[in-house]
């Protein structure tokens, strides 16, 4: 797959575009729309028959898709410089993100969901911290912090690695000016190659830190729509197959694109009920918390999670249960729409399983 890939819609020579992140819940696993085999985003160029830019999106995933739309949000303006109309114009795109259940029937042939962590595994913790992040993720952005020349910028480099990715600042070393050299071995040193979990112990991973995340693989090199990859001075500590590891990469910008729809929807079911956009009519509250979950990465705390649904009063027994093939059956629940919309988790977090 080559990334300057570069394809132009047969309608109109604009320079405005739209690009659809559709996110669903499918057997309690995040999943996104893409097309052309899941290297791009529903998208097409805005036309003078939309009346609005959301008009653009609906049309443009109805067509590519066949996918019906529900919630639906703006969430950024993108310039890619490296792309160009007939007439040299650098290309605009403003993305959306769109909560949806998933409808695999009636999806055209191009279309196709694919789990979101496909595109970002070191975000799926919950099963702890993967192994890429302490074998290969940290050590190759510790490296690359030292190929600064300026001392100033090597310090603020691993404080940037160590706010993104969690980490204690012994793993990130001393920042009393040191030679590169110097550094670099003491850093393998204390590593050996590799991060323990207990490191992780003493930092908070931030969840909806996935965007600043992206862009620090993508400023390292270290991912293949990055114009440096594959870094050079990294060959030692990447294996081979490393462009198979981190992750399916995509054309244009359109991984950077979710990347901001999984940070924008992970900071927002902490204060806003968008998990019921994603839900069935009725569920079980496992059902539930398993699908905040595969949204957030992280496992949260059984008790505490319905202790705090409780608090807030959203949602209600319907007086049946689920027809369970093992154990006692379930209680089922459905969402009380008569609740303010903005009460979910209100100046609350989500209680996460230490």
């Amino acid at each position: 797959m080559t990334l300057s890939y570069s394809h132009a819609h047969q309608q109109g020579s604009g320079t405005t575009e739209v690009v659809a992140v559709l996110v669903a819940i499918t057997e309690q696993t995040a999943r996104v729309l893409t097309v052309d085999q899941g290297k791009l985003l529903p998208n097409g160029p805005l036309m003078p028959l939309h009346r609005s830019l959301q008009a653009g999106v609906r049309q443009w995933v109805e067509e590519q898709t066949q996918q019906p739309l529900g919630y639906l949000e703006q969430l950024y303006t993108f310039v890619d410089t490296n792309r160009r109309n007939i007439d040299d114009h650098a290309l605009v795109y403003v993305s959306y993100l769109g909560l949806v259940q998933e409808t695999q029937a009636q999806l055209q042939s191009q279309a196709l969901w694919r789990d979101w962590y496909d595109y970002f595994p070191w975000e799926n913790h919950l099963e702890g911290v993967p192994s890429m992040i302490k074998d290969f993720i940290v050590p190759a952005l510790l490296e690359w912090s030292m190929t600064a020349e300026d001392i100033v910028v090597q310090q603020r480099r691993r404080q940037r690695i160590g706010l993104c990715w969690g980490l204690d600042q012994s793993v990130l070393g001393s920042d009393e000016p040191k030679s590169a050299d110097s550094d670099n071995r003491s850093m393998k040193e204390s590593t050996n190659g590799s991060i323990s979990d207990t490191t992780y112990e003493h930092r908070e991973w931030i969840a909806e830190h996935v965007l600043l995340r992206y862009e620090m693989l993508y400023e390292a090199g270290l991912i293949p729509e990055a114009p440096t990859y594959p870094p050079s001075h990294l060959t030692k500590i990447l294996p081979e197959n490393w462009s198979q590891i981190i992750g399916i990469p995509m054309y244009y910008d359109h991984r950077r694109v979710i990347a901001t729809a999984i940070s924008r929807l992970r900071a927002k079911i902490e204060y806003r009920p968008l998990i019921f956009g994603l839900m069935p009519e009725v569920f079980t509250l496992s059902q539930l918390q398993q699908s905040v979950e595969a949204l957030s990465g992280i496992r949260l705390h059984k008790q505490n999670f319905r202790r705090l649904l409780d608090t807030q009063n959203l949602v209600a027994e319907t007086g049946h249960s689920s027809s369970a093939q093992r154990g006692r059956p379930a209680k089922l629940y459905r969402f009380r729409h008569d609740i303010e919309l903005q009460s979910l988790l209100m100046d609350s977090k989500l209680p996460k399983r230490k």
